[in-house]
């Protein structure tokens, strides 16, 4: 197991990352403030979800598959329940590095498909924000990662 501060800076070395639940109403919806940040530092990020043909003025793929060129990791910011179906893509694609995004509440951790993508040799960071790290992050994702570190929603180790 690595920590958390070195699994972080792993996953945000990669350029091309999806991000899954962008919605089309973007209000301060989790995975839209990640897309958006992410592409604010030069990310080339891509938005995913089926039922949206655009969002933040950007393309919305359906799915990982349809993004042109692939992409190195990914953000989950789905409902828990739909994790697995995206851990079993990241699977099928060769994506082996996985943030199951969670501030509040469970936020898009699945327990069962982290396990499975562990199992399957996938790096799963299962809890806290891409914003809470360097070279991402934000005086308020810092203190949110401090707060949230001391209540198991941000993982110590991975």
């Amino acid at each position: 197991m690595q920590t958390i501060k070195a699994a972080a800076a792993e996953f945000l070395a990669h350029r091309r990352i999806a991000v899954t639940g962008v919605s089309r109403n973007a209000a301060d919806h989790g995975s839209n403030v990640v897309y958006k940040r992410l592409k604010e530092r030069g990310y080339d990020v891509f938005a995913v979800n089926p039922n949206a043909d655009h969002v933040e003025g950007d393309t919305c793929y359906p799915d990982l598959q349809s993004i042109p060129g692939g992409v190195e990791a990914v953000v989950i910011g789905t409902r828990p329940e739909r994790a697995q179906v995206t851990v079993d893509e990241c699977e099928k694609l060769g994506i082996t590095e996985i943030w199951m995004h969670r501030a509040f509440g469970a936020g898009s951790v699945s327990p069962e498909a982290a396990d499975y993508a562990r199992q399957h040799g996938m790096t799963v960071i299962d809890g806290g924000c891409p914003l809470m790290f360097d070279p991402t992050s934000d005086s308020g994702h810092r203190a949110m990662r401090w707060a949230l570190t001391l209540n198991g929603h941000v993982p110590r180790k991975v």
